[in-house]
């Protein structure tokens, strides 16, 4: 946990749709010492208006510039109330899928880590291969609306498996092929025990350039 018991600690879950993120950030909540809350996708996007969905969930391909602006600015607001809950002394648990696939590059990663630096972080790489993805997606019936009936892996599918992870750099990855949500969770608690230094989110930060904020247009 962190050093400055002022501040509460904070877990960013980066990973496709279907790797396990809401499972993990459940069994971080349910069994984690302290107040836990859950600034993740699906919350927010429930949060946001019907025009702007998918909301932070759009998925790469290009396929709603006419969001992006509004999305753009929806990462700084969320990235904005974590810090302040960490601020307050709650800690926070956050499962996202963040690409850079949009109509043009918008640099949301690296600005959302410029509005964590100096709060304990850590960033998690949630890694699932794709053929078990698929077989979740079809066990829930979470194809996209626009598959065609013969493909093997969706073409939008395959957009998040590739570009969710770039440019890959964190602090820590799990496998949820391989492990449950309870050992993926051991595996974050073991490294917050170990005192380690984390470095994704400064280096990330570094990577921020002054067009990485939102855009002042108007959002109509």
């Amino acid at each position: 946990m962190p050093a400055d018991d002022s501040l509460g600690q904070i877990i960013i879950l980066n990973g496709t749709p279907r790797s396990g993120k809401s499972s993990i950030a459940a069994v971080i909540q349910d069994t984690f010492e302290g107040i836990w809350i859950n600034l993740g996708v699906d919350h927010y996007m429930q949060m946001s208006p019907k025009r702007l969905h998918p909301s932070i969930g759009l998925r790469p391909g290009g396929e709603g510039p006419h969001l992006e602006e509004a999305i753009v600015r929806m990462y700084a607001g969320l990235y904005a109330s974590i810090a302040a809950h960490s601020r307050v002394g709650l800690n926070v648990v956050s499962d996202v899928g963040h690409h850079d696939m949009y109509s043009q590059p918008r640099g949301i990663l690296p600005a959302c880590a410029r509005r964590l630096e100096g709060l304990p972080t850590i960033l998690v790489g949630v890694r699932c291969p794709i053929e078990t993805i698929m077989e979740r997606r079809r066990a829930t019936n979470a194809l996209p609306p626009d598959t065609s009936g013969d493909e093997t892996v969706p073409a939008p599918v395959l957009r998040w498996q590739e570009q969710v992870h770039i440019p890959g750099i964190y602090d820590l990855q799990v496998d949820s092929s391989l492990l449950s949500p309870e050992a993926c969770a051991q595996r974050i608690r073991a490294y917050l025990d170990s005192a380690q230094t984390p470095t994704a989110i400064s280096t990330l930060a570094a990577m921020a350039t002054d067009s990485s904020t939102w855009s002042e247009t108007t959002i109509e």
